[in-house]
């Protein structure tokens, strides 16, 4: 009898023992790096609400957890408000600051658009930050900024570091609406960025280390195709295109990539640097393949479509200016009818 009691003791104890354990993990933060987080609190949201919308938020590990904290703690104050979060926060520094009713007024939003290229990017933040645009160019393409993120991050590839490449993270920094504390530094904004996108890749990693082609030509095609269509058929449409040009050995001849390798904004004349010879520009004369990296910041939308080209059989393609629209045909002599009609 007092062997069995002494067996029930103990067993007791590990539960106990490993309660509290599950209790003190699922209480820690779900990040160790600083992520910014605006998190908005409406009046009269309940506190199992607030507690699930942390959860959608990222801020916490476990929801019952917290709702065990929030039950010892009953006396915590909780107002509506706009707060000051971030992802490195636990959940007692996460309920402290909500406590305290600290507003969030030391972050910037910044939205970022796709298809956006780089030096955009640049600007946005040089901008809101008031910083030098050149030295945040020097900074973010010197090998110094560069080699610690190829170091941390999977999918960013030694390709990256190509001394003919114009903006070395062309491509890698998700499009997407961003929270940063008003000191961040470059490495801070451009790390919160790559996290995005590390996540929106995430779904697909098993299908680019499957795929032919490199994560940086993976990029390079979707970038093209970002640049080329809107609608997601069309993308696929763009992507079969590519890839039935590249399979042949014939040349993309794609004026996006021709723009980017002159620097030119799409709405400036082309014509005088088709034949220019830079590592982009699929409109020279015997340029085979895909330029030597993206030549904007794609969506995942184009992205997927990169990865999964329609299953038809187009050769050429024509996008209608006005209507967003992108025809296609299968031969030159379609190619030519599409062009005098929607190629002004």
């Amino acid at each position: 009898m007092k062997k069995i009691l002494i067996i029930i003791i103990i067993i007791i104890l590990l539960s106990s023992l490993g309660a509290i354990i599950w209790y003190n993990i699922n209480l820690s933060s779900v990040s160790k790096e600083s992520d910014a987080v605006t998190f908005v609190i409406k009046a009269k949201t309940g506190k199992k609400q607030i507690i699930s919308n942390l959860k959608t938020a990222n801020l916490i590990k476990n929801e019952l957890a917290t709702t065990i904290y929030l039950k010892l703690h009953g006396d915590m104050k909780i107002e509506a408000g706009t707060y000051n979060l971030d992802r490195n926060m636990n959940v007692k520094e996460l309920f402290s600051k909500i406590a305290e009713g600290a507003k969030a007024d030391n972050t910037i939003r910044i939205t970022f658009k796709e298809g956006m290229r780089l030096p955009q990017f640049v600007k946005q933040i040089a901008d809101t930050f008031n910083k030098n645009y050149d030295d945040l160019i020097k900074e973010i393409n010197s090998k110094e900024f560069l080699t610690p993120l190829i170091e941390e991050y999977s999918f960013l590839e030694n390709d990256i570091l190509d001394d003919k490449i114009y903006y070395k993270l062309e491509g890698y920094l998700y499009p997407n609406t961003y929270d940063f504390y008003k000191d961040s530094n470059l490495t801070q904004i451009v790390k919160k960025m790559l996290n995005e996108t590390n996540k929106q890749l995430d779904p697909y990693k098993i299908a680019m280390s499957e795929s032919k082609y490199t994560i940086h030509e993976i990029l390079t095609m979707a970038s093209i195709i970002e640049k080329e269509a809107t609608s997601s058929s069309d993308r696929e449409m763009v992507s079969q295109v590519i890839y039935k040009r590249l399979k042949t050995g014939m040349s993309l001849g794609m004026d996006v990539t021709a723009y980017y390798g002159a620097k030119l904004d799409l709405t400036e004349n082309i014509s005088p640097y088709l034949q220019d010879d830079n590592p982009y520009n699929t409109r020279r004369t015997g340029f085979l393949g895909l330029p030597i990296g993206p030549i904007c910041n794609p969506s995942i939308s184009s992205i997927k479509a990169a990865l999964n080209p329609s299953d038809t059989d187009y050769t050429y393609f024509v996008a209608d200016i006005a209507t967003k629209k992108v025809y296609f045909a299968k031969d030159a002599k379609e190619f030519a009818v599409l062009k005098e009609k929607y190629m002004k």
